[in-house]
């Protein structure tokens, strides 16, 4: 299985790196292209990847393609490799909006997946959810699953809406968190604690609510309910945020990302 990543920015690096480390490819370097010069010195130091400076040279002998470019640079990149694919070859979008139709139409080919990284996966905790045009084989979709679980996890969704949806929740999702952790941090440093310790406070309790919550089967509620009593300073928090609407801001927030995805696959 040959495999070539057209991108070497922050997501194809990651990706590329997750893949190359793992022995899906049968001891096979990993082909990675960019335009570049920069990107492509810093990507000859990995000793795994086998850096391809000319499309043409590495495109063609490829069995799947990762397209790690942005939206707005694939119309003109799927013009230049339109004669280079063929129609046994598979296609990874990692591309945020660009639809699966627009891609086999632009290149002339059948077989592609449609996918939504998130940020976590260059730490090995992403969570990529995928979908597949029908030609792509249940074979297929397994060998592209695995390459994309070097990087987390991911998950099989039945349409592309559910990619969009995605979007809104794992996609852009790590903001949200950092959004949160941010407005702890500053509460932290306005009640005294120094930069490395409200770094410590916010980091470390939100790691261990997470794992409090993997590692158990009670919902973020039932934790919730556990550490707020009545009277206390918990359940003071919990309703002030309550009062504020905090709840509904972050779903209209999830939405709004939601919908931004859908017009961003509308505009391509």
């Amino acid at each position: 299985m040959k495999v070539l990543v057209i991108g070497g920015g922050n997501m194809g690096l990651t990706y590329s790196e997750g893949m190359a480390s793992s022995e899906l490819l049968n001891r096979r370097k990993l082909m990675i292209h960019d335009l570049s010069a920069e990107t492509i010195v810093r990507l000859k130091e990995n000793p795994l990847f086998d850096v391809q400076e000319k499309l043409e040279e590495c495109l063609p002998k490829a069995d799947i393609i990762f397209i790690a470019v942005k939206p707005y640079h694939s119309e003109a990149l799927f013009e230049n490799m339109k004669s280079m694919v063929n129609d046994q070859q598979i296609f990874v979008s990692l591309m945020a909006g660009v639809k699966i139709d627009f891609i086999k139409d632009s290149l002339g080919v059948k077989k592609v997946v449609r996918t939504m990284p998130n940020l976590p996966a260059k730490v090995g905790m992403g969570v990529t959810s995928f979908t597949e045009s029908e030609d792509v084989s249940r074979v297929e979709l397994l060998m592209v699953r695995n390459l994309l679980d070097t990087t987390g996890e991911s998950i099989h969704v039945e349409t592309e809406e559910f990619i969009d949806k995605s979007t809104g929740i794992s996609g852009s999702g790590p903001a949200y968190v950092f959004y949160f952790m941010q407005s702890m941090l500053e509460a932290a440093k306005k009640m005294g604690f120094s930069d490395n310790d409200s770094k410590v406070l916010v980091s470390a309790t939100f790691e261990g609510a997470v794992k409090l919550f993997n590692e158990s089967d009670l919902s973020p509620e039932t934790w919730m309910n556990r550490v707020a009593s009545k009277g206390g300073t918990t359940r003071a928090a919990l309703d002030s945020m309550e009062d504020n609407n905090v709840e509904e801001l972050i779903k209209e927030a999830a939405y709004a990302a939601f919908n931004r995805a859908v017009e961003l696959g509308n505009e391509s």
